[in-house]
This record gives C-alpha cells, sequence and structure tokens, in this order.
C-alpha cells in the first residue's frame, strides 16, 4: 500500500482585543479532497505557542461579539479559571528579560509580551488536533467544525496552522473490529450480587 504525504500552510488574521475563533472547516475539507488521500490522518497544528486547535459543535448563533455562543460560553469559562492579562504584573510573565527579548525581534511594545493568559489557555487546550479521513471523506459527523483559536488577544496579529495529511489513495475493505462486535463496558451483576436477602423481608416481619 503506498503512502502519500499532502502538506499545506493556512495563514489566517486575528483581531485582537479579544480572542478570535477561526472557523477553517471549509479550508480543511478542501485540502483533503485536494490531496487524493482516501484513507489516512490530518493534522492540524498551530505554529504559535498562545493558540489551539479545536473540534467542536457550530453553534450557529452568534452574538455581538461576532462569537459564536458555545464559543463565548467557552470563553467564559476559560476567562474564569485563566482571567484575561488586565495589568501589568498580574501574573510573573513576561519578566524583564523576555521583555527585552520582544523588543530584540521587534515586537512593537512591550504591552505585546503581557498576552500570559493566551499562553496558558493553549496549555490546557492543546495546539493540534488530529482527524481520520475514512473514503475520501473527513470524520467530522454532523455537527464538528474545526476551530483555529487565537487567545493572545493583546494586538491583531498573522497566525498560522500547519495541515499534514497522510494517508493511502487505495480503498480499506474491511474496518470492523472483532466483527464489530459492541463492546459493552456497564458493569454486570453475578447471580451472587443479585441474590435474595431476608434483610429484604423485614418490613413484612414486623
Amino acid at each position: 500500500m503506498e503512502m502519500k504525504v499532502y502538506q499545506k500552510e493556512l495563514e489566517l488574521q486575528s483581531r485582537g482585543w479579544i480572542p478570535t475563533f477561526h472557523d477553517i472547516r471549509k479550508e480543511i475539507l478542501e485540502m483533503v479532497e485536494d490531496s487524493g488521500i482516501k484513507n489516512g490522518t490530518v493534522a492540524i497544528v498551530s505554529h504559535h505557542t498562545t493558540c489551539s486547535v479545536m473540534v467542536q459543535e457550530c453553534s450557529h448563533d452568534i452574538d455581538s461579539f461576532d462569537l459564536e455562543f458555545l464559543q463565548h460560553d467557552l470563553l467564559d469559562i476559560m476567562r474564569k479559571m485563566i482571567p484575561d492579562f488586565a495589568e501589568e504584573h498580574q501574573y510573573r510573565h513576561p519578566g524583564p528579560i523576555h521583555a527585552q527579548y520582544g523588543r530584540y525581534v521587534n515586537e512593537p511594545g512591550d504591552y505585546s509580551s503581557m498576552n500570559t493568559d493566551g499562553h496558558l489557555r493553549s496549555c490546557f487546550f492543546g495546539r493540534s488536533e488530529t482527524l481520520t479521513i475514512k473514503d475520501g471523506k473527513l470524520d467530522l459527523g454532523l455537527f464538528a467544525h474545526i476551530y483555529f483559536i487565537d487567545w493572545d488577544h493583546v494586538i491583531a496579529r498573522r497566525r498560522q496552522v500547519n495541515v499534514t495529511i497522510i494517508g493511502t489513495a487505495e480503498d480499506i475493505n474491511d474496518r470492523k473490529w472483532n466483527d464489530g462486535k459492541v463492546i459493552d463496558t456497564r458493569h454486570k451483576f453475578t447471580e451472587e450480587e443479585k441474590a435474595y436477602d431476608i434483610h429484604y423481608d423485614l418490613q413484612q416481619m414486623r
């Protein structure tokens, strides 16, 4: 079975002032089709340490912040866990050496390194997702979309998503494990555990 590798870079523009959720489902679906790979995997990886990739339901309704309701619910929870960086020295990071490094690499100002909240949120979510391709279709289900989240809301930034698709253009004949037998992990009581106990009748014996 011959394996193929297809790799692309997706460029995005985040807006700043509030975390940005980019819905990249359409672009990933187009890449899968363009790759010619029928069966394999697609890895969607953030190039940045303040960003995440998430597969989640599209909740359709959008508020005045241009966020889907489910996205804003998620952001509300993350703000309780990891508050927005709102004032100097709120977090240990960035220290003076890191701020100096920011100047060295031409960051616009010390303030642009005050994105500790974005780094911490990215740690919780991770920076990648890996999905399965079956018979030329991305296995997303009915409701799932692919979101690239830029948690860094200090300034508007250009962002990059790295997409690698690995697999084969050949058919997979049988995917069923153990002939498709359903594995039932629910607890099953033994006959001893279900046995009659004399205490059941105490109320009747009074």
